[in-house]
């Protein structure tokens, strides 16, 4: 039922941490992948194609779309994984609360909703006058809860999760469930999925105490990502549309 055999699918921020884990999982299932990132370059292991795009530019989105309707047809799926964030590596430090600039916040908000929405119109807009398609927005789970600043307090320089990135990504939710609604009629699935801790660069003290709060006990692997979104992204979840798939452990339960 994941069989993604001759489908179209295009994922956004290809050279991110997780870009490589939505493509190689998508192309592993028989999809055509079409990566697009905002730096150029050789397409990632699995993909068909590397495109060139800034999320938020309308008109290098439009511009993608129309390669990929020349070359491919229309898409089948979307992955919307483009995002900014910080997490807590050895020797990382978020600024005091009071000294987040204003400028900062807002481009994590451009980034991870806005690219989110600009992308989601111009390729979803595609996929609901073919009358079908999966669209799958990658949150987190701090789109439910906000961090836990004792997670942290170990690290010195002292770490602060920048606030904006949790709620760029709970707006990506509320946007998930807008389009579910808009595009539902049409025949176009739309769905978050919310990653918890996975396994990377964190301090080890961090995932140690992180860990301890998941009900699984222990970090995610990127391979247990590939599951859920091939659920999403394939005929599997024919009459899931709307939801936000929180793969995170147990953490949030």
């Amino acid at each position: 039922m994941c069989d993604l055999a001759g489908r179209v699918a295009i994922v956004t921020g290809a050279s991110g941490n997780l870009g490589p884990a939505w493509i190689s999982a998508l192309a592993g299932a028989g999809a055509i992948v079409i990566a697009i990132d905002i730096q150029s370059g050789q397409p990632p292991e699995g993909a068909a194609a590397l495109e060139r795009a800034d999320v938020t530019d309308r008109a290098a989105v439009q511009a993608v779309l129309d390669n990929v309707l020349e070359r491919y047809g229309v898409p089948h799926v979307l992955v919307n994984n483009a995002g900014l964030d910080l997490p807590p590596t050895p020797g990382a430090r978020g600024a005091a609360i009071k000294d987040i600039a204003i400028e900062d916040f807002r481009r994590v908000v451009d980034v991870n909703l806005v690219g989110t929405f600009n992308v989601t119109a111009v390729v979803g807009s595609a996929m609901a006058d073919a009358g079908r398609g999966s669209i799958v927005s990658i949150g987190s789970l701090y789109a439910s809860i906000a961090p836990i600043p004792a997670l942290y307090d170990h690290m010195d320089p002292p770490f602060l999760k920048p606030p904006a990135y949790g709620a760029s990504k709970a707006g990506l939710v509320q946007l998930t469930k807008y389009f579910a609604r808009l595009w539902g009629p049409r025949d176009v699935r739309v769905n978050a999925l919310s990653p918890g801790g996975i396994r990377g660069a964190q301090d080890p003290r961090f995932a140690e105490k992180f860990s301890a709060r998941v009900a699984l006990g222990r970090l995610g692997e990127v391979s247990e990502l590939a599951g859920p979104l091939l659920f999403l992204a394939s005929d599997a979840s024919c009459y899931v549309s709307g939801q936000d798939l929180r793969v995170d452990g147990g953490f949030t339960a």
